[in-house]
């Protein structure tokens, strides 16, 4: 029987300077994707990757074309080297436009401007605060979001495992929550260097600009199924990522559900493809049993192709 593999793309945070350049010199395979970003957004996503600096690189509106772009140019070069097909596709918060495109939903270009625009409106959007929270229980959490909401609004941003939410929200109310979190036994909290307060109800209005945006997007069908941040649910109807992007910028982002459904599914190795290993970092908390490999530059593509080819033929 054949093992089950699902690709992961990786979200904002996991960028980093120099960040696809020995893909570029290695493979044309990378090459022609960053050729293909700089020439359809019109600015240069190789410098911003190869060379920041680092302040231009944090910026959202260059954070998440860099990511995706860079995400991208790591699969593409994946694929070149060994014939691998995913049952199951993801990512995290932007990455789920990389996940898209991996699944055929849309094409590089459009890729490309689509998570140009989303980085725009959301990088337009400011105020409020973000925080991590650690080793905190499901009924701490409740709690003491439900008593800070009375301080203003504040929700759960992203579940990115067992052992770590991401809270956002208005500034005063996340501090709150803080507060009466690590009062109720939380490990750490942590607040996050970001622009704005990402999914929650401060993104709504760049939320609808984005639906005006994807109502007149080519979309496709999906040819593997995309486990989609929004619900957690395999996707693949173009009628309903239109629904699913807009609504994705201000929702929270289901990660830990996300993987526990794939596998739940069966899926057994997982190959996080982009930036960083975050992902793989958040999948030992929360599918411990599964294998997970790496593509970030040449030798981990390397790396992941031989343990990949063995995996497979043994399977």
């Amino acid at each position: 029987m054949t093992k089950k593999i699902a690709f992961l793309f990786p979200g904002q945070g996991s960028q980093a300077v120099g960040m696809g350049k020995d893909l570029y010199e290695s493979f044309d395979a990378a090459k022609n994707v960053f050729d293909t970003a700089d020439k359809t957004l019109n600015k240069s996503i190789t410098t911003l990757c190869f060379e920041g600096p680092d302040e231009d690189l944090k910026q959202t509106v260059n954070t998440q074309p860099s990511i995706v772009t860079m995400s991208i140019a790591a699969l593409e070069c994946l694929k070149s080297q060994f014939d691998i097909n995913a049952d199951y596709v993801a990512g995290h918060s932007l990455g789920e436009y990389c996940a898209m495109y991996a699944a055929g939903v849309m094409s590089l270009e459009t890729t490309l401007k689509a998570i140009q625009k989303r980085a725009d409106l959301m990088g337009q959007t400011k105020g409020g605060a973000m925080a991590a929270v650690l080793n905190a229980s499901e009924e701490a959490l409740s709690e003491s979001l439900k008593e800070a909401s009375e301080v203003g609004y504040v929700d759960v941003a992203n579940y990115n495992s067992p052992a770590q939410v991401v809270i956002t929200g208005d500034e005063k109310a996340v501090a709150k929550a803080g507060e009466l979190l690590l009062a109720k036994g939380a490990r750490r909290v942590v607040p996050l260097a970001v622009s704005g307060a990402f999914h929650s109800k401060f993104m709504e209005n760049a939320g609808q600009e984005f639906e005006k945006f994807v109502a007149d997007l080519e979309l496709n069908n999906a040819e593997i199924p995309v486990v989609t941040n929004v619900d957690a649910q395999p996707t693949t109807s173009a009628a309903d990522f239109r629904i699913k992007m807009p609504k994705q910028i201000y929702s929270s982002v289901h990660w830990t559900q996300t993987i526990e459904k794939m596998a739940a599914d069966g899926v057994e190795i997982f190959v996080e493809i982009g930036p960083g290993k975050v992902l793989a970092g958040l999948n030992k908390k929360i599918a411990p049993e599964a294998k997970v490999y790496n593509v970030f530059d040449k030798a981990s593509l390397d790396a992941a192709v031989d343990a990949l080819k063995s995996e497979l033929i043994m399977a």
